[in-house]
């Protein structure tokens, strides 16, 4: 074995290659040992525990690569040489590097446990709420990978103010053609903070009605009644009128009829009351008014409004057709009629007119 004294390769002995890939070699399994010893013992602690903190751990371990880890080992190994100062360089630019991409990964991983933990809990209170966490970490994560690529270019020798410079114009004309889509991006912002509308809403915008099913940072799903999607740009609905309607306390009926010129004039006065007294016998509903109206082209107007003291539009078309029933019971037990459209005829005969011709 003097033959490992004697012979040398680049300046060292083969002995002190074989110790510093000894020390490499060594400082991976340690830290791969390590990385398994925390997956299974931590996996056993996280089985009886509700914490979140040995959750991240395991995730942290799991997300470590071997080749990432391999780099700075073989680093340390070359420590123990006496290498070219251009193959140092390269070695310790290589190891930064792994290093950089390894904390990135590790900071990753932090982002998404934090992001998904807050999202579980945003869900429980507003759902809207949520799809901000989904805009933010997209953002966190390019403001992340971002750092950490200017951080290993200036670690190689690169001019990273000419470099920001540079990016800063581009991103100026990237914002220009991409316009439309920051719109939209910032257009999720505010209805994440402005709130007009939460997921699971009903809204109607313009002629197009559905449920709200997600808030994405381009765009908005609805699932419409007939059961098919619904993709809106987030800066065209913002542009439009929504209508609510989930957020509805109570909604409105207007009841507009006629009854014929021959109806009494006492009939005329009691049916009013006629009509408060029906409503009033529903369960939620609130009488306003009702109103001999005036003269129509062939009956006599009566409007009357009321509440139903419900958002659900089941239960509010269920009262409607009540009222409308009892009405029509009403009516044919007071032998009052409903108004129909009428119009007189006048035939003339040898220039006078005859008898009025009513269809």
């Amino acid at each position: 074995m003097r033959w490992l004294e004697t012979t040398t390769l680049l300046g060292d002995r083969l002995l002190d290659w074989l110790t510093a890939l000894g020390i490499a070699v060594l400082a991976l399994l340690i830290l791969l040992v390590l990385k398994r010893l925390a997956v299974r013992r931590l996996g056993r602690i996280a089985e009886r525990t509700a914490t979140q903190l040995d959750d991240l751990a395991i995730a942290l371990a799991r997300r470590t690569r071997t080749l990432l880890v391999a780099v700075p080992a073989l680093y340390l190994g070359s420590l123990y040489l006496h290498l070219p100062a251009k193959a140092g360089r390269v070695l310790e630019g290589a190891a930064a590097l792994a290093v950089f991409l390894q904390v990135a990964l590790w900071a990753s991983v932090g982002i998404d446990f934090w992001m998904a933990h807050r999202e579980r809990r945003r869900l429980e209170q507003d759902a809207t709420s949520a799809a901000l966490l989904g805009v933010l970490r997209f953002a966190a994560k390019v403001v992340l990978w971002s750092v950490i690529l200017l951080l290993a270019l200036d670690n190689l020798g690169v001019d990273v103010t000419t470099l920001v410079a540079g990016l800063g114009i581009g991103g100026v004309a990237v914002a220009l053609a991409l316009q439309n889509v920051l719109g939209d991006l910032f257009a999720s912002l505010s209805i994440v903070f402005d709130k007009p509308f939460v997921i699971g809403d009903s809204i109607t915008v313009d002629d197009l009605t559905g449920t709200v099913e997600s808030i994405g940072m381009k765009t908005t799903r609805l699932r419409s009644a007939s059961g098919e999607q619904l993709v809106l740009a987030n800066g065209e609905l913002l542009k439009s009128r929504i209508h609510n309607w989930k957020r509805m306390a109570e909604r409105r009926v207007l009841l507009a009829f006629g009854v014929p010129y021959q109806t009494p004039a006492d009939a005329i006065e009691r049916i009013p009351g006629m009509v408060r007294s029906l409503v009033e016998r529903q369960d939620l509903t609130r009488f306003e008014r009702a109103h001999f109206k005036g003269f129509g082209a062939s009956s006599l107007d009566f409007e009357a409004v009321y509440w139903i003291l419900t958002p659900d539009y089941t239960a509010f078309m269920d009262r409607q057709q009540a009222v409308n029933l009892d009405l029509l019971r009403a009516f044919e037990k007071e032998g009052i009629g409903f108004a129909y459209p009428t119009r007189t005829v006048i035939l003339a005969r040898g220039g006078r007119p005859s008898d009025h011709l009513t269809p």
